[in-house]
């Protein structure tokens, strides 16, 4: 899934390449992506692209006081090309859910790959209007998110790999990148947040902060089609079962979960205890 780096290197893509340009045509394809109805998809049709926005994991293109607003979900990506096709796209079973066209007869396309169609697209006069993005909390990259306020959100007892991901609490982390955050940190990813001594809670903000900041300095000036690929070799645990911790060598293990997992180093964050893979519990009961 495209995280809070990834999104944010689109997002400078698109200003960089973009702004300015008339969009000429918004063409939904897939049946299930446009999730808005008022305003009308061709709305934003014969405006000039304004800016471009990340919010969280959304990008909001900002189409002459409209907003095309993009959330690409777990299989979804932004497929740029600097000559779109001139016949309309048509609906049918592969993965191109949008095209949009610019009045230089460039443009992009939304992919999902997969079955599991979640990718979304939402054309609103106010972004607030989205309610993924108006649940949004608190930017790792936001200079408000002082130690004193990343505390205070941590008065849960939920484990901390949930709070991470946790959309309304920490706007744009995902699944890979709080495995990495976890690791960096030195953090089980099932203790809960409010266990956590002060001299942890501070090694996890920093760590956070850390850990995003240089992947998004990682994905400067990467071009959209490389961006996937420059995020896994960037990782140091998440996508690498099996392989050995850059840390201390040990084993990188996995929990797996219905339809995803997550990994971590048992020696640098748990302990060296191996945490119970769930999926495996339930098939040997």
């Amino acid at each position: 899934m495209p995280e809070l780096p990834e999104v944010e290197q689109l997002a400078i893509f698109l200003r960089q390449r973009a702004v300015g340009h008339v969009v000429t045509a918004v063409m939904p394809v897939a049946v299930n992506v446009l999730k808005t109805f008022d305003p009308p998809p061709d709305a934003i049709a014969g405006m000039a692209l304004d800016g471009v926005t990340r919010r969280g994991k959304f990008l909001d293109l900002d189409v002459g006081g409209l907003h095309l607003v993009l959330h690409l979900a777990r299989a979804g990506w932004l497929r740029w090309k600097e000559k779109q096709p001139t016949a309309p796209a048509r609906p049918g079973r592969g993965p191109l859910a949008l095209r949009v066209v610019f009045d230089d007869g460039a443009g992009f396309d939304l992919t999902e790959a997969g079955t599991q169609k979640r990718l979304a697209v939402y054309v609103v006069r106010d972004p607030a209007e989205v309610p993924g993005v108006a649940r949004l909390g608190i930017d790792p990259l936001d200079p408000g998110l002082t130690l004193e306020r990343f505390r205070g959100l941590l008065t849960t007892r939920q484990q901390i790999k949930g709070v991470l991901t946790d959309q309304a609490v920490f706007a744009g982390v995902g699944n890979a990148y709080s495995d990495e955050i976890l690791w960096a940190a030195q953090l089980s990813p099932f203790k809960p947040a409010a266990n956590l001594s002060e001299g942890e809670t501070a090694r996890l903000h920093e760590a956070m902060v850390t850990t995003v900041r240089e992947a998004v300095r990682r994905a400067e000036g990467v071009a959209a089609a490389d961006l996937k690929s420059e995020k896994k070799a960037g990782l140091a645990v998440h996508a690498r079962t099996g392989e050995a911790c850059p840390r201390c060598g040990d084993t990188v293990r996995e929990v797996s979960f219905a339809d995803k997992s997550l990994q971590y180093c048992a020696t640098c964050q748990t302990g060296g205890k191996p945490l119970a893979d769930r999926r495996m519990s339930k098939l040997l009961k």
